[in-house]
């Protein structure tokens, strides 16, 4: 995936990968690595490419995104049917479609108000069949991107799963197409190698939207209104708000987006967000806390609000607590206060097991601890930060990687401070030990000060003199559940696919170590994950015939939904928190656009 090119809708790509003959589809994934290979030239909303020397293809994207298919040109002697535009659609982020209406309520106001009952009946039946065709298209394409895993599910599989979504957009199930978008989006950062990429958070999207197109076919009340979703989320007035910065952390996400988002609390600890998230990479991440927030009038930056305070009237806010920039929104500059001083002082006040508990049920990720520094840990995938939080052994890591951020280095240094207590705002990482992703915290010499982790840098003359780096430490021990038994399988299936657990086979113990250790369940999920992968049938002479995915899919997500609701009632019990619901539900990410 490239973030030089300009997000593309579902229904594009579907349509230009779909009008490829097969001798061009099977060489579609050698093309889009062959183009994004190539410069971009971006000129306003148009972006250039040279394929070669003699032959250039043009994207144009008013207003940011291609929402057409004949906005993708190509000089070529093929086009308008050859392999570049298809290519070039498969490389590019996706973007958001127009909100499709409501099949049911149909804009027709000449019409009468109501219609007779029988009509009303037949269209209903309509739209929920239309539902259910929608739920086993994604589902369907879902489970052949599963079954092929990230290593196998090329450009033509992605196409085939934005296909389904743009039908279940249309069906007017926006939840299901945003689920089927984001496994998309998942896997080519996956076969791109994008340090953004994280195994989990595809697992998780995959489970999403098969757990979805499972349910909603049931699904009756206010569960299948949930089912459905909300293509956009409304914003609703506020009113007037005085509200006081907390911090600011980067956006850099697989998407091919980046920016910045800053928080604010009012004076009942309510946090609400404004960002400024756009199609770009590092350097606009980097360059984002000195932008402009994009509401009223104010010149305020990103920067300068995590710091200050901001007044606004005429406010609308979206159900997420974004603030929204219309024009009858007017901010002005107010003033700020410490952490430590009201109204946000209260904010840390919360137990952190209660702010744990009140993530994994359903609300914000966001913690506020106190924390006293013990000194850096070494993982593999990078150094740690180990924090006391009043008798509690809490694992803090980077929020994010990229080398152009400087998370990782004041990280490093904070884990050199050794000493003394200090506030911090971290986002919760569900496991079975405390585990933190560090976003913002006081500045280890300057309580009344703060550094955004992701966008400030820290220098070894801001640490309080005399100190000494501690050296690396061991992760605290403790007993846990072979768990990571199951979960290995059911991430290995997400990136190798069914081949990967059909020639892996089950390692021998697997089960009955499960089993002894009162996961008799997880046990049970294992046998049927293999044996599921393994089911091959085969025709009267002997020749393999196509796998049933569907089985497959059914039992990875039985495994995939357990897992998470243990690992959530792991991390509850390692916080001393408690987790309500039904398994599959996750702490919200962080809304940015």
């Amino acid at each position: 995936m490239s973030p030089d090119l300009p997000p593309v809708v579902p229904s594009v790509t579907a349509e230009l990968v779909g009008a490829l003959p097969p001798r061009l589809r099977k060489r579609l994934d050698a093309g889009v690595t062959k183009l994004v290979a190539r410069p971009a030239v971006r000129d306003g909303d148009t972006v250039r490419i040279a394929v070669d020397d003699d032959t250039d293809l043009v994207l144009h994207a008013p207003g940011g995104a291609v929402t057409r298919a004949d906005a993708i040109r190509c000089g070529c002697l093929l086009a308008p049917d050859c392999l570049h535009r298809a290519a070039a659609a498969s490389a590019a982020p996706v973007a958001d479609e127009a909100p499709a209406g409501d099949p049911e309520k149909p804009e027709t106001p000449d019409e009468p108000e109501t219609a007779p009952a029988a009509e009303a009946e037949a269209a209903d039946d309509a739209a929920n069949a239309g539902r259910r065709a929608a739920a086993r298209a994604v589902s369907d394409a879902a489970a052949a991107v599963l079954e092929a895993g990230t290593d196998g599910a090329g450009a033509v599989l992605q196409a085939e799963l934005l296909h389904a979504a743009h039908t279940a957009r249309l069906a007017g199930l926006p939840r299901l197409s945003a689920a089927a978008v984001a496994v998309v989006t998942g896997v080519r950062a996956a076969r791109s190698g994008d340090p953004g990429y994280r195994l989990t958070d595809l697992a998780g999207a995959l489970a999403g939207v098969l757990g979805v197109a499972h349910r909603l076919p049931h699904a009756t009340g206010p569960e299948l209104t949930d089912l459905r979703g909300t293509a956009r989320q409304p914003y609703r007035p506020d009113g007037s708000l005085r509200l006081y910065g907390l911090f600011s952390e980067p956006v850099l996400t697989a998407t091919g987006y980046a920016g910045a988002v800053t928080w604010t609390a009012d004076a009942e600890g309510r946090l609400y967000t404004v960002a400024d998230v756009a199609p770009g990479g590092p350097a606009r991440a980097t360059g984002a806390a000195d932008r402009a927030v994009r509401i009223g009038d104010t010149s305020l930056t990103h920067r300068e609000l995590s710091r200050a305070g901001l007044a606004v009237s005429g406010a609308t806010v979206s159900p997420t607590g974004r603030l929204g920039a219309g024009a009858g929104v007017r901010a002005v500059r107010a003033s700020g206060v410490a952490w430590r001083a009201e109204p946000l002082d209260r904010l840390w006040a919360v137990p952190a097991a209660e702010q744990v508990s009140r993530a994994l049920n359903g609300g914000r990720d966001l913690l506020f601890l106190e924390v006293t520094p013990v000194g850096a840990v070494r993982e593999t995938a990078g150094d740690c930060l180990l924090a006391d939080c009043d008798g509690l052994s809490v694992l803090l890591t980077t929020a994010h990687d990229d080398p152009s951020l400087p998370c990782r280095e004041n990280l490093r240094l904070l884990a050199a401070v050794g000493r003394g207590r200090l506030r911090i705002v971290a986002r919760l990482v569900p496991g079975p030990f405390p585990r933190a992703l560090l976003l913002a915290a006081e500045h280890p010499a300057d309580p009344d000060a703060r550094v955004d982790l992701g966008l400030d840098r820290l220098q070894h003359a801001d640490l309080p003199g005399g100190v000494v780096a501690p050296p690396d430490r061991a992760l605290p021990a403790g007993d846990e559940a072979p768990l990571h038994l199951l979960r290995r399988r059911v991430h290995q299936a997400v990136s190798g696919g069914r081949r990967v657990l059909a020639f892996a086979g089950d390692r021998p113990g697997d089960g009955a170590r499960l089993r002894r250790a009162g996961l008799a369940t997880a046990g049970d999920l294992l046998d049927d994950l293999h044996a599921a992968a393994a089911d091959r049938s085969r025709d009267v002479f002997g020749r393999l015939l196509p796998a049933d995915t569907d089985r497959f899919g059914r039992s990875w997500l039985a495994a995939a939904v357990y897992t998470d609701a243990v690992e959530r009632a792991l991390c509850a019990d390692a916080w001393g928190a408690t987790a309500t619901g039904a398994g599959g539900a996750r702490p919200p990410a962080t809304p940015i656009h």
